[in-house]
């Protein structure tokens, strides 16, 4: 630990979507700050910043949770996939992740800015559940909220992607 300032900081490493990333962080600091402002991942979204909303939706240890809920010096060297890390990091349909897929072709996402969190949250349960029953989806979506009011187009997506 340090002190820069009025600050601690700490040197930790997280990896994130399987890279590794040493970084002198502050205390204070979100997982959802340092994945955005930090390594420039931005597809996490900061919508409520209270845990409410579900936008900043990622993977730790395959689980997930609220990045803007954790502080970053808690969860250094564990595995943390953000929607960056899906698919195969080619820009075509071939290259994304079944379920980023099911989500534009079913148009699961209006404005698109609750959508990776969707999504993460979609890909957690499947990799537990691969064919999830609809009580078992809205359930594993129930801590993502929509302002648009798509929850119609984001079930569709997921029976979708439950199929592939």
């Amino acid at each position: 630990m340090t002190t820069t300032g009025q600050y601690h900081t700490a040197e930790i490493t997280l990896n994130v979507n399987g890279q590794p990333h040493s970084l002198q962080v502050r205390h204070h600091w979100t997982l959802l700050d340092v994945i955005r402002e930090q390594l420039d991942l931005t597809g996490s979204k900061k919508g409520c910043d209270r845990g409410e909303c579900g936008s900043c939706t990622v993977l730790l240890d395959g689980k997930p949770v609220y990045a803007c809920q954790l502080l970053a010096v808690q969860v250094g060297g564990r595995p943390i996939i953000t929607i960056e890390g899906l698919g195969d990091g080619t820009p075509t349909l071939e290259g994304m992740d079944t379920v980023q897929r099911a989500f534009l072709e079913e148009d699961g996402g209006q404005c698109g800015f609750c959508t990776p969190g969707f999504v993460m949250s979609t890909r957690a349960l499947l990799n537990c559940n691969p064919n999830p029953t609809d009580e078992e989806i809205r359930q594993a979506l129930s801590g993502n909220l929509c302002r648009c009011n798509a929850y119609g187009r984001i079930l569709e997506s997921v029976r979708a992607a439950r199929q592939t």
